[in-house]
């Protein structure tokens, strides 16, 4: 497949540009941005951009990419900003356009008895999550961060979370989406159907295209039933082998019900006591190994009894050595706390090389041996090895020793992840499992990925954004 032809340079959105945009749009439309919309999480990277546009509908934000393609202006959509690989902020190059749809946070539409929603970009995931609870259903997609995390950047970046095991990522809850394309073109593809063989379903280009082929400005989402009995159990397993056995033993027993299963590691408990010791932990001392499990149950049986005959069948096959199950809403929070909270104790403890990877599940034991004996080839570390084990996506963190800083290790950073990232990919994994690619991964799509998907993704960018001006820079590495 022949390469694509490299766009020409882009322009600066500058004061003159905001001035023809205002122009256009309603008074308050476009503003300078403020600190919010040029920093990401983590403080890796500082973005540009002197012009902010917030529209409050779909025509509006057709009118300011119509404008942006004829003026060759780059924009850089900007949802909650909570992405952790660099893919809402753009460090060099002219100064985008940055595009945030917080005012486009509306519920268009409830249908209870087709489980479909539809709801605008801007509207973070907790208020889709409560939009869902008020029509009686529930919207499975569960992140941390949902309180500020916006369904546009969801979808954007294929998020996925801790319910992945039973309802998969936001691409397996989503209909259909309405979209702006990068010459201005809305795609009006809100439709709620299942079947829908008409051609290609462009839905899934959009979904997990980083903001690169256009800017999605609502959904059709599907709902489900919510479950009549939820049950939340700690368990403490010898080993991830164990656990994998653990999690066999539980589907074959709960079939389709086990929500979540969410493996952590004893050094994340010791980052809890260091950093964070007003989060309660079950066990009295701290297991090397245990899982989260949550099951959610249809009416007529009792999770508590569920898990109690799990964790009995379990300990008579010798893959777990203690429990602790919750018995009231308030003791499932507890457990959930403690397992939300391992990324707030990491970013306070300060990793040296974080690393998001997948690989199939028998592997995951593998994984988590051979990437300890060679990470002790480079250096000594902590690793906090945690994550939604019951999908095989592994949050596999390292950390300086204690009374050591992290920049001590600087010279060893791209080493240590090039070790990690090599090992799950020749395990058959990914080294972008759920945060995406955004700019800090996009050379390790030019090392890791296919050269024949790699040059599809090329040439699909290069006929739907042929300027160039969706996101710069993020998923695929601008050529020389």
């Amino acid at each position: 497949m022949p390469h694509p032809t490299r766009p020409a340079p882009l322009n600066a959105a500058d004061a003159g540009f905001a001035a023809r945009l205002e122009g256009l749009l309603p008074p308050g439309t476009i503003s300078a941005p403020g600190p919010r919309y040029l920093e990401e999480p983590r403080g890796r990277w500082r973005g540009t951009g002197e012009v902010l546009a917030r529209p409050r509908n779909t025509a509006e934000v057709a009118t300011v990419v119509r404008a942006c393609a004829e003026a060759r202006v780059g924009i850089v959509p900007f949802g909650g900003g909570t992405g952790l690989v660099g893919g809402q902020v753009m460090e060099t190059g002219p100064a985008p356009l940055i595009l945030s749809l917080e005012r486009m946070a509306a519920v268009r539409a409830v249908f209870p008895a087709e489980n479909v929603l539809v709801v605008e970009a801007g509207a973070t995931l907790a208020e889709v999550q409560e939009a869902a609870l008020a029509a009686g259903r529930m919207f499975p997609l569960t992140l941390a961060s949902q309180g500020s995390a916006r369904i546009g950047g969801n979808l954007a970046t294929n998020a996925g979370g801790v319910n992945v095991l039973r309802y998969g990522n936001i691409r397996d809850l989503c209909l259909g989406v309405e979209a702006v394309l990068p010459d201005g073109s809305v795609l009006n593809g809100l439709k709620r159907l299942r079947k829908d063989n008409s051609g290609y379903d462009l839905r899934h280009l959009l979904i997990g295209s980083e903001g690169t082929l256009g800017v999605i400005t609502a959904a059709a989402l599907r709902m489900v039933p919510r479950p009549a009995g939820i049950g939340t159990a700690m368990l403490v397993v010898e080993s991830p082998a164990a656990a994998l056995e653990l999690l066999a033993l539980a589907e074959e027993r709960l079939a389709g019900c086990v929500s979540a299963f969410e493996l952590i590691s004893k050094q994340g408990l010791l980052f809890l006591d260091e950093v964070m010791p007003e989060v309660r932990q079950p066990f009295a001392g701290r297991p090397e190994w245990m899982v989260l499990i949550e099951l959610g149950l249809p009416r007529g049986l009792d999770p508590q009894e569920a898990l109690e005959e799990l964790f009995v069948a379990a300990s008579e096959a010798g893959l777990v050595s203690d429990g602790v199950i919750a018995q009231s809403a308030g003791q499932q929070a507890e457990l959930w706390r403690l397992r939300e909270s391992l990324p707030d104790a990491n970013r306070k403890i300060g990793a040296v090389s974080s690393h998001d990877i997948s690989v199939p599940l028998s592997e995951i034991p593998g994984f988590i041996s051979a990437a300890e004996a060679a990470l002790a080839g480079i250096g000594s570390f902590r690793i906090n090895c945690f994550g939604h084990v019951g999908d095989g996506n592994l949050h596999f963190n390292v950390f300086p020793m204690p009374g050591h800083a992290r920049a001590e290790h600087d010279n060893q950073r791209e080493a240590i992840k090039t070790c990690v990232h090599d090992i799950a990919d020749g395990l058959g994994g990914s080294v972008s499992a759920e945060h995406g690619v955004g700019r800090l991964k996009t050379s390790d799509m030019e090392r890791y990925g296919d050269p024949a998907k790699l040059a599809v993704l090329r040439a699909i960018k290069a006929a739907i954004d042929p300027l160039g001006i969706m996101n710069p820079g993020a998923l695929l590495a601008e050529r020389a």
